[in-house]
């Protein structure tokens, strides 16, 4: 397995995005399905596993994802110690499925410290900021971040769903090295903003975790093969699924990227694995990055 670095650890280059496990699949597996599904991942090479305490079925089952990744690692033969686990937190969802935000000290300790339980950890791997509270000053909700990891809850700080401007606020509050990964949405179809975001991590060398990178559930990457055509081309001409032409397209775009596609099947994990071994060529790489209508 090819690997790349994320803040202080060095993971596989490419990691597996848990949620489909719980939450926002066409079909939720069973919890031997979504066992079956990590293990697959991790005995494939995959030593980066991410996941968050909202990916549940309902607002009263918040921490169903974080509880099948520790069951599956507590069941795993391999070397436990050699897997990396990021999960987030900063959103809340409450009775009647009403949702928001709390990025507050007090909400985010509380949050941190009902991951541990869940993951039976003494400290999180990677912690990171879910989404931006609107009500607080970005700077405060990277501040309690930084406390937390100071108490020893945490041991790396990420963000999410964040602006350039908000990086630059979370560089600053945490000093050189502090910021370990930033997870923006990003496909060959989304990326307006999130190009901005991929470049100045580049620059510092941060990781770049694309959430949905073949197009997010629910439109998938017979959808983007549809919008680009040279993926569906390319597939063909290197009898690889676009999946794996995608993931490649990520890989290609910086050391830093570190692509998390989702599984809810074995089978699909596998084939994204496959990706890391597909180097695309400088007019095939070309050809999937031209946004038509651009």
């Amino acid at each position: 397995m090819k690997t790349r670095t994320l803040g202080p650890y060095t993971v596989s280059a490419i990691g597996l995005g848990a949620m489909p496990l719980s939450f926002g699949g066409s079909v939720t597996p069973t919890l031997d399905e979504a066992v079956a599904t990590v293990h697959a991942a991790l005995d494939a090479g995959i030593t980066y596993v991410d996941t968050a305490d909202i990916y549940a079925p309902s607002w009263d089952s918040m921490g169903h994802n974080e509880e099948i990744v520790a069951r599956a690692l507590a069941t795993w033969s391999g070397d436990r110690d050699a897997v990396v686990v990021g999960t987030k937190g900063g959103i809340t969802r409450s009775q009647g499925e009403v949702w928001g935000r709390n990025g507050s000290l007090d909400y985010l300790r509380s949050a941190v410290e009902k991951s541990l339980r869940v993951l039976g950890v003494e400290a999180i791997d990677l912690y990171q900021w879910h989404r931006p509270d609107r009500h607080r000053t970005y700077a405060e909700g990277v501040e309690a971040l930084a406390t937390l990891r100071d108490e020893g809850k945490i041991k790396a700080i990420g963000v999410s769903n964040a602006s350039v401007e908000e990086l630059e606020v979370a560089a600053e509050v945490l000093g050189e090295g502090g910021l370990a990964s930033v997870q923006n949405q990003f496909s060959p179809k989304y990326r307006n903003a999130p190009d901005a975001e991929l470049a100045w991590c580049g620059e510092r060398g941060i990781a770049f975790l694309p959430w949905a990178p073949l197009g997010g559930a629910g439109i998938g990457v017979q959808a983007l093969a549809k919008d680009f055509p040279a993926i569906a081309e390319v597939s063909a001409d290197r009898g690889v699924s676009p999946q794996q032409v995608v993931l490649a397209w990520h890989l290609a775009k910086g050391e830093h990227v570190i692509p998390i596609p989702g599984a809810s099947r074995p089978g699909s994990i596998l084939d994204s694995v496959k990706a890391v071994d597909l180097e695309l060529t400088d007019d095939e790489f070309e050809r999937i990055d031209h946004r038509p209508g651009w």
